[in-house]
């Protein structure tokens, strides 16, 4: 058995210990923000927190996160009103929104480590998470805003 909390709650897994974590979220716990894009870990549409911070969940098997607390785009926020999703809405950066969850829980890790990152270090750390849409400018802005920088 694994156990594990996800968005604060407690939770004990009991089946195949190589299930990716995107799945045991998606079919088991039905939190679907978190989405599949590629499945191995290089489009970043399925990023969660764990133990704060941010991963691939298509590649994380099960077996690997006993005692660890995931986070998800659900647990982010009760309200959906943590600063990076505010300026999300503010900046309008979605247009498709299936990168989306994933673009926000990576900019939010940034966030947690670097609360006023330059272009240099939203660009690095948002390179692995790919918006087939092509927003990234708006993504920088509604970082920066986040930040409480100019947006």
């Amino acid at each position: 058995m694994i156990s594990l909390k996800v968005n604060g709650a407690a939770k004990e897994y009991t089946g195949d210990p190589e299930m990716p974590l995107l799945w045991y979220l998606r079919d088991v716990l039905e939190l679907t923000g978190s989405k599949f894009g590629c499945g191995i870990g290089l489009c970043g549409a399925c990023t969660v927190h764990i133990n704060g911070e941010a991963a691939r969940s298509c590649l994380m098997p099960m077996q690997n996160l006993a005692g660890k607390e995931v986070i998800t785009i659900e647990g982010l926020s009760a309200h959906g009103d943590h600063p990076v999703q505010i300026a999300w809405e503010q900046v309008k950066v979605p247009q498709c929104g299936y990168c989306q969850a994933g673009q926000i829980m990576q900019a939010a890790a940034l966030l947690k480590s670097k609360p006023h990152p330059t272009d240099h270090d939203i660009d690095e750390a948002m390179q692995g998470n790919i918006c087939r849409c092509g927003t990234y400018q708006r993504i920088r802005q509604a970082i920066k805003s986040a930040a409480g920088g100019a947006a």
